[in-house]
C-alpha cells in the first residue's frame, strides 16, 4: 500500500555508515588507523624547480629507454601505409586497370 507503515517486520541494525563504494570516509566511517597525512602550501612549492638544468638530461635518458617500445610499431605503421598508398596508386593507374581488369566481373 502507498504511503503505508515503514516497519516491515524486518530487523535492522543501525551502525555507522561506512561509506560510498570506493571512499569509506565520505560517510563518516572510521579514519585509517596508523594513516598520516602531509601537507605544503602551494606557495612554497616549486614545480619548475631544476627544469634548465636536469630537465634536458631527464628527456634524454627516458626517451632511451623507451626507443625500443615506441619506435617499432611506428616503422612498421609507417612501412604498412606506404605500401598500401604504392598498391592502391599502381591498381588504379592505367596498368594496374589493364592488369586486373579480367577479374572485375
Amino acid at each position: 500500500m502507498a504511503g503505508g507503515s515503514e516497519n516491515t517486520g524486518a530487523r535492522v541494525k543501525h551502525g555507522y555508515h561506512i561509506g560510498e563504494w570506493g571512499n569509506p570516509y565520505e560517510g563518516g566511517g572510521q579514519k585509517g588507523k596508523g594513516t598520516i597525512t602531509y601537507a605544503m602550501s602551494a606557495n612554497r612549492q616549486r614545480p619548475m624547480a631544476g627544469v634548465l638544468s636536469k630537465g634536458p638530461w631527464n628527456m634524454f635518458r627516458r626517451t632511451r629507454k623507451q626507443i625500443l617500445y615506441v619506435l617499432p610499431p611506428f616503422v612498421a605503421a609507417y612501412a604498412a601505409m606506404h605500401w598500401a598508398v604504392e598498391r592502391n596508386e599502381y591498381l588504379n593507374s592505367k596498368p594496374g586497370r589493364a592488369e586486373f581488369a579480367d577479374s572485375e566481373e
